[in-house]
């Protein structure tokens, strides 16, 4: 009897399919779509590639290449997941060499794997697979015609996939937008697959693309000011937007469309006060208790006390660092534009103040070069960065993991006692994962938290906060010995939740049920002054790129609020939280972008509760593009130029 033999495009249509529904149900959530067969559509042509490039040859070499081929398929659909179980983005090609030490984490990402084994088992069923089948894979090679006739049909397929994005062009989520403007990744993922989404992706990296901008009427953006509040005016400048062309063009035409933020009774409410900026390591709101952290405790419970304000994930701590600093949203593209490009960004935090004539100092206490920031430090406006490779390294211990507390002990001699107004930002790293045995730091703080009733990570993680506490209570005796305290305002915000915690991990600690998309990006923003006798209670919803404008307007900077995406929390602007995956909360509800489903608050009411999800929509896809454009063409530098 003869022996059935698999012809390797029925062995690729498998394994391939297997691969794009298994990721799809990890990062998107849905698979039984239409979308499935935009994904069926656009594999074909790649199923075929490979079975010619494993039936062109001789028998052993087609083995070889069929071999070689599902390892490296593997290989890529294992670390796109366990790229997304730690930052909860796909892997983007734009993101290579944005962390030249990132081997140093290789802890984290085991632990990873381990937190994730199941899923990460199952994406070795292809391999297990090919060799289980060696021998009945048919790797007999072709003839010429077969292998030309082959070669037609993929070319053929190639071009009906773009004949499939000619019917709905015009779709908020429609494929030709997906495929052709939109900075969505899991959106796109959902729509093509993983492969696809990984062409997409290198084609937009060589050739860039035509982002979408949703030109918006001012009634769209914001309700009419009520008159208490019309006599403070707007953070407005008078721009020159004449410029028609290229990208600048489009910003122009963006902005002129744009309402500005109001000014407020809180304007200039820290005018002439210093500043000292603190972006914590995994620093959340599951951290703060009133016994193991007072000093987080309290300033999180006194000064302004933001109730709805969120730390979204964007790819670790750099995408925090920029939120916070800069005021626009970072996806992986923006971040090695703002690395490579060094652009001048006058509104980012040390900018702004030196703007103003004070002084401007930063320090981190970890490998100064990490994330480039001996390059982007510069780009926020602090020159004289200090960290552990360029100086610090000479003042404190800067072996894993170096102590958050003296790094302080060893720089505020930088800036306290000197004549003028300074502005200060810390970058933190006790509070880095992973959270085990290991941990140097948590094991100086187990003491406190070795009987609370959680697993053992959870407990290390909140003994590495407590590191975090002591380093502002270090700060704040420091500032009063000075006689500064009650002239410095302190804010702090997380660089992002502890993402190495699972879902589970972060609700054992939770005071409500955190989903593991919006809801776990929770936390606290602290904005602290000695002198603010009465908690100034904030309810409307905000994220880290509303900081810095809500601090420009405190500190009574005048800057252009239509140029950056965020807007000062303090304003009558509505409230927005944009997550990686395009999600968001308002004060109205929070949208699931890989569902499509909107829940609204309790207690609340729309007109028009479809009109108003695709008003939101058009602004989150908005604040995506013109981030990106507004790095791209250096478009602050106009500003510098022209205004």
């Amino acid at each position: 009897m003869k022996k059935i033999k698999i012809n390797p495009f029925l062995f690729f249509l498998f394994i391939l399919i297997y691969l794009e529904l298994l990721i799809k149900i990890i990062m998107c959530k849905n698979i039984w779509s239409i979308n499935l067969l935009y994904t069926f559509i656009f594999l074909i042509p790649i199923i075929l590639l490979l079975t010619i490039l494993t039936k062109a040859f001789r028998p052993l070499i087609n083995k070889i290449i069929l071999f070689i081929t599902t390892i490296l398929l593997t290989i890529y659909f294992e670390v796109q997941f366990i790229f997304y179980a730690l930052f909860s983005v796909p892997f983007s090609f734009s993101t290579i060499g944005l962390a030249d030490q990132a081997l140093d984490f290789v802890s984290i990402i085991k632990d990873a794997i381990v937190a994730n084994w199941f899923f990460f088992i199952l994406f070795f069923i292809p391999l297990i697979l090919v060799i289980v089948l060696n021998k009945k894979i048919d790797t007999k090679r072709y003839t010429k015609y077969e292998i030309i006739s082959l070669f037609l049909m993929c070319v053929i397929s190639y071009g009906f996939t773009y004949l499939t994005l000619l019917p709905n062009k015009k779709g908020f989520y429609s494929p030709y937008k997906l495929y052709y403007n939109l900075d969505d990744s899991i959106s796109i993922i959902d729509t093509f697959g993983m492969l696809n989404y990984s062409k997409i992706d290198i084609k937009r990296q060589l050739f860039n693309y035509e982002t979408e901008i949703i030109l918006e009427t001012p009634s769209d953006i914001v309700e009419e000011l009520p008159e208490e509040l019309k006599e403070y005016g707007l953070n407005v400048l008078n721009l020159n937007l004449g410029e028609n062309k290229n990208e600048i063009g489009k910003i122009n035409e963006y902005i002129a469309n744009q309402v500005p933020s109001n000014k407020s009774e809180y304007t200039g409410m820290f005018k002439d006060k210093n500043l000292i900026f603190i972006l914590a390591e995994g620093f959340n709101e599951i951290a703060v208790d009133e016994n193991r952290t007072p000093t987080l405790y309290k300033l999180s419970n006194n000064g302004f006390v933001f109730k709805n304000f969120y730390s979204p994930v964007f790819l670790s701590t750099t995408g925090g660092e920029f939120q916070a600093t800069t005021g626009l949203i970072p996806t992986q593209e923006i971040l090695k534009l703002w690395k490579s490009k060094s652009p001048n960004i006058n509104y980012a935090l040390g900018n702004a103040f030196t703007n103003i004539g004070y002084r401007a100092q930063s320090f981190h206490n970890w490998t100064y070069t990490y994330y480039k920031r001996q390059t982007t430090m510069e780009t926020l406006g602090f020159s004289n960065y200090l960290g552990c490779g360029n100086g610090l390294e000479k003042r404190m211990d800067c072996s894993w993991l170096p102590k958050d507390t003296e790094m302080i002990e060893q720089t505020v001699g930088d800036y306290l006692g000197k004549e003028g107004n300074f502005v200060t930002y810390y970058v933190t790293v006790s509070g880095h994962s992973p959270y085990n045995a290991g941990d140097n730091i948590a094991h100086l703080h187990w003491d406190a938290v070795k009987d609370l009733s959680y697993s053992d990570t959870v407990k290390y993680y909140l003994a590495s906060q407590i590191e975090l506490d002591k380093m502002v209570e270090n700060l704040i005796n420091k500032l009063e010995e000075a006689g500064e305290l009650d002239d410095t305002v302190i804010a702090l915000v997380g660089d992002h939740y502890p993402y190495t915690l699972s879902e589970a991990e972060m609700n054992e600690a939770a005071t409500y049920y955190k989903d593991g998309i919006v809801e776990v990006n929770h936390s606290n923003f602290i904005l602290w002054n000695n002198k603010i006798e009465e908690p100034i209670i904030v309810d409307k919803v905000g994220s880290q790129i509303d900081v810095l404008p809500t601090l420009l307007n405190l500190f009574g900077i005048e800057y252009d609020s239509r140029t950056i995406i965020g807007k000062d929390i303090l304003s009558n602007y509505e409230g927005l939280a944009i997550f990686s995956d395009h999600s968001w909360v308002t004060d109205y509800g929070t949208y699931q972008a890989r569902t499509r489903t909107f829940t609204k608050k309790e207690g609340v009411s729309l007109e028009d509760e479809s009109a108003y999800i695709t008003r939101i929509n058009n602004r989150v896809t908005n604040a995506f593009s013109i981030s990106k454009l507004i790095i791209n063409s250096n478009y602050y530098n106009y500003i510098k130029d022209y205004s």
